[in-house]
């Protein structure tokens, strides 16, 4: 985590209201039509095979370690909705410093705990509660332990409180992670055995409670695999296994990391215990500070998609920052959200629906493919582990889609910018071509220059000639904005800033974008 900054002002609701200029927005638009010069030949191929399916998309990478208000009332609910938020995991960590039941401020922890929860169920989210900021062990302070010289009895009163609250609450719909990261000091300061025995005594509390709760562990710092928390990770097999107290998702931190090895790790570990290898997982912490970008996100999305496991973006705010910034897909200004680029790769990945078809991953280069034969499109998200050259995406069994006409389907290449990890205003489409079709196949190249940014391919019938961009005014630098997001002829459409928010997507036929341009435009 990150060293405590001055967090901006209070996000405001107001909006500024002016006539919309623009003529050079067709410029703009025109140009995102304009097709890329041919590429040499590719560093890596990526093969979507439309043919093999695997399932409805579930959204299982959108999740985030906190970054939601303290009071659960913002980021404002597009923000999450727009990229299918999946899953919150919070606690009330760094509120007052020192906090949480050691230090006598539980109170208001439990209160943001509950606050949070409400927000996430109205989002459709799932809630990971976590007991041990509630406790106070959140890295602010070196809080006595539970268990300290074989005394248990605080932290049995603790659960009485938090077990109390939480069905009073009625939260029987959560996920008990019961304690982040045993293996890392900072917290957890006590010998293994310790915070075994604390394990136990906690997912026996929790399940004479709530006998259906779902309880995860054990959120480990160390990856699985036998270069990071092997040894640990063993011993606690070997204990939960004795002692029936196996929790029901199987959770580690990839800070960086590999989804997809640790998954195999784990489920190798398992396999020699003959314990079952049936389990979720859940990465509930993914992506280092300097990995937070469109490229490693869309990655890293891709891995946990390839591995079938949850995950939940890791936040490196500090303090009331922790609270803030959909875990650092926002940023703020003049007391407005605004987008980084990552939220946009987010967003496509909540766009991508129908089935999800194979991809086989090229070097240091992954994806998460679908078709949606009733919307007639196809979408591909890629992501990068570092890497950079021309990737080649061969498309095969295009004849298993709905996006081919007369032997020819539309290929949209977008790039979704880093910005030095600055707010974007959404994709910037690099070619827009239609390809010839031949033995149900056909292929497109990505000219990846910039291993922070993110791409995506998107697939129409060459009929369709939608476009769809986020239109920003030369002058005043905001989007146009339909405010109620009306289908009508002759809408009228303000200036706002760029909040990235389906009202701000202009998706429309290219005749009809010109003509709608030349409408007078008002404030509504």
């Amino acid at each position: 985590m990150k060293p405590l900054t001055t967090p901006p002002g209070p996000a405001t609701h107001a909006r500024r209201r002016a006539l919309a200029s623009v003529a050079v927005l067709l410029t703009n638009l025109a140009a995102t039509l304009v097709p890329a010069a041919s590429s040499q030949a590719a560093d890596a191929t990526v093969t979507v095979d439309f043919s093999a399916t695997r399932g409805a998309p579930t959204y299982r990478a959108s999740g985030t370690l906190y970054g939601m208000a303290e009071d659960g009332s913002l980021p404002q609910e597009h923000f999450y909705k727009d990229i299918k938020w999946k899953f919150m995991r919070a606690g009330g960590a760094q509120l007052d410093s020192p906090g949480g039941w050691v230090a006598g401020t539980y109170d208001r922890r439990w209160n943001s705990t509950l606050a949070q929860y409400k927000s996430t169920k109205a989002l459709g989210g799932t809630f990971v509660i976590l007991p041990h900021d509630l406790w106070g062990a959140d890295g602010t302070t070196s809080p006595t332990f539970p268990g300290d010289n074989g005394d248990w009895s605080r932290f049995d009163a603790f659960y009485d409180r938090l077990l109390a609250d939480a069905k009073a609450a009625g939260m029987t719909d959560i996920q008990w992670d019961i304690w982040n990261e045993p293996d890392y000091s900072a917290f957890w300061d006590r010998p293994q055995a310790q915070y075994l025995e604390m394990w136990k005594r906690a997912h026996q509390r929790i399940r004479a409670a709530f006998p259906g709760a779902v309880i995860v562990g054990a959120s480990t710092a160390g990856k699985p695999s036998a270069d990071g928390g092997g040894p640990w990770w063993n011993t606690y097999l070997d204990y939960v296994k004795a002692n029936n107290v196996e929790p029901d998702i199987y959770s580690w931190h990839d800070l960086p990391g590999d989804p997809v090895a640790d998954a195999d790790a784990v489920n190798s570990k398992l396999a020699a215990r003959s314990m079952t290898t049936s389990r979720p997982f859940q990465v509930n912490e993914y992506a280092a500070d300097t990995e937070q970008n469109p490229g490693r996100g869309g990655w890293y999305i891709s891995r946990l998609e390839r591995a079938g496991a949850d995950g939940m973006r890791a936040n490196w705010a500090w303090g009331t920052n922790l609270h803030d910034f959909a875990a650092n897909l926002l940023t703020r200004t003049g007391g407005r959200y605004l987008p980084l680029g990552e939220w946009f790769l987010y967003r496509y990945y909540g766009s991508q629906t129908g089935t999800i078809v194979n991809l086989t991953p090229g070097t240091n280069t992954d994806g998460v493919a679908t078709k949606d034969n009733s919307a007639r499109n196809a979408k591909i998200l890629l992501g990068s582990n570092g890497s950079t050259g021309d990737v080649t995406v061969d498309l095969n069994r295009l004849d298993t889609t709905s996006v081919v006409e007369n032997g020819r389907v539309r290929a949209i290449v977008q790039r979704i910018p880093n910005n030095g990890g600055g707010a974007v205003t959404g994709p910037v489409t690099v070619s827009d071509r239609t390809l010839t079709v031949s033995g149900d196949s056909a292929s497109v190249i990505v000219p990846w220059t910039d291993a922070a940014d993110g791409y995506t391919v998107t697939l129409l019938p060459p009929s369709n000639t939608a476009v769809s961009t986020v239109a920003v005014v030369q002058h005043s630098g905001q989007g146009l904005d339909d405010t109620d997001l009306s289908t009508d002829d002759a809408t009228q459409y303000q200036q706002y800033h760029c909040a990235g928010g389906h009202q701000q997507m202009l998706d429309t036929a290219i005749k009809n974008a010109r003509e709608m341009a030349l409408l007078p435009y008002a404030g509504r």
